[in-house]
């Protein structure tokens, strides 16, 4: 299984808007990387979600519950979403000078493709993000 980051602002989408609602359709991506990052993402991944503006911090663990198909919200085949299921809160909110901060996430997409919002990570930073939760 693959690992993830979804970058949502939380006045548009929030971490605790998605345990509300228990799941969701992650649409609305219109950059043709972050597209094919979401038609890479298989039932069962788990996605880090990162709140994006002032919080810039990764708040919980979604995991995907349908694999990428077409938006609904767009009559443009090219543009895909995935349906995503809160799974768990972290601990506490690992933020980004955190993770910038930590030699084992240097090279992480969050980080270097910064304004791409769904970026793939490895099973190794993934874990080294839960760890700097409990922390």
């Amino acid at each position: 299984m693959a690992c993830w980051i979804a970058k949502s602002e939380p006045s548009t989408y929030s971490w605790e808007q998605l345990v509300h609602d228990k799941k969701t359709r992650w649409d609305g991506i219109r950059n043709a990387q972050a597209r094919n990052n979401l038609a890479a993402m298989k039932k069962g991944d788990d996605v880090l979600i990162y709140h994006s503006g002032d919080d810039k911090a990764v708040v919980g663990i979604a995991t995907v519950a349908r694999a990428a198909y077409q938006d609904p919200t767009i009559d443009d085949e090219r543009w895909l979403c995935v349906d995503l299921a809160a799974k768990k809160p972290l601990p506490s909110p690992v933020t980004l000078a955190t993770i910038k901060s930590t030699p084992a996430l240097k090279q992480i997409g969050l980080v270097r493709q910064g304004r791409l919002s769904v970026v793939p990570i490895t099973d190794a930073e993934m874990r080294t993000i839960v760890a700097l939760a409990k922390k």
